[in-house]
């Protein structure tokens, strides 16, 4: 049974945004305008799959900060603020925090805290069971913490070693109904195997990058393979194009916190 997003969580990118960390230099840098743009359109895209989108002002001081992702976990039973890894972003969490206080009370909130890092683009969600990758930016004190919070709230959680990516769910999203988007080194992870796994080809890799919400499946743009076999597995698509974030390491999951 899949679950239902009534709640969804965005920032404006600032100004700043094109000295956001990117390990892509050679794709310039982002385009203000053209970023503004995109990120109407993802708004839009995600109120055409019924849920209420508060939309945060922007944080100039942190060029990153539209990649809310990054800076919560947000579970059926409650919320965990992330420590983020990269050290421009930590302050990121803190400012977050308010807004998921609306949503949640004490008793519902928990926090990784220093040494520990996690970042949320590092955690994937299937059903009450949480796959965290372990990365450049999510330690293992960060994974330990995260798996206690969940496990007192009779959630699990489990480790994933990355190896190449930024971000676990750079290169794997879970789709609902046992559909998983896997590319890269995902492909062949033992963990993933009793998933239904469609494998997106390396030259959309980027494409993996889906996020369901409430039966719909937004696919970002340019990526015709991953459309396909998304459109094949029955689900309704809508296309939203995040060429200028890309440029910043950033993706379609990274935009937003569904919950």
């Amino acid at each position: 049974m899949a679950r239902k997003f009534t709640n969804v969580i965005v920032r404006r990118p600032g100004k700043s945004l094109c000295d956001g960390i990117t390990s892509a230099p050679e794709l310039g840098k982002p385009i203000y305008e053209k970023a503004i743009e995109q990120h109407d359109a993802y708004i839009e895209a995600l109120k055409q799959c019924g849920v209420e989108v508060t939309v945060l002002p922007a944080l100039e001081e942190y060029p990153d900060s539209c990649f809310v992702e990054d800076t919560a976990v947000i579970t059926r039973c409650g919320a965990i603020i992330d420590n983020p890894g990269a050290g421009s972003r930590n302050g990121e969490a803190k400012e977050m925090e308010p807004t998921i206080r609306q949503f949640f009370d004490d008793e519902h909130i928990a926090h990784i805290t220093a040494p520990g890092t996690l970042e949320g683009g590092d955690v994937m969600m299937v059903g009450d069971h949480f796959y965290v990758g372990r990365s450049a930016r999510t330690n293992e004190e960060g994974i330990r913490q995260f798996i206690e919070i969940l496990e007192g709230w009779g959630l699990s959680g489990s480790e994933v070693p990355l190896e190449y990516v930024l971000h676990l769910k750079t290169g794997v999203n879970y789709l609902e109904d046992n559909n998983m988007l896997v590319a890269g080194e995902f492909v062949t992870k033992p963990e993933f195997q009793k998933y239904n796994l469609i494998e997106v080809p390396e030259e959309e890799a980027y494409g993996a990058n889906c996020i369901w919400v409430n039966g719909t499946v937004i696919v970002p743009e340019g990526y015709p393979t991953v459309l396909a076999k998304v459109q094949e597995l029955g689900y309704k698509t809508l296309v939203v194009d995040t060429s200028e974030y890309r440029k910043i390491d950033g993706g379609l999951s990274c935009l937003s916190l569904r919950f």
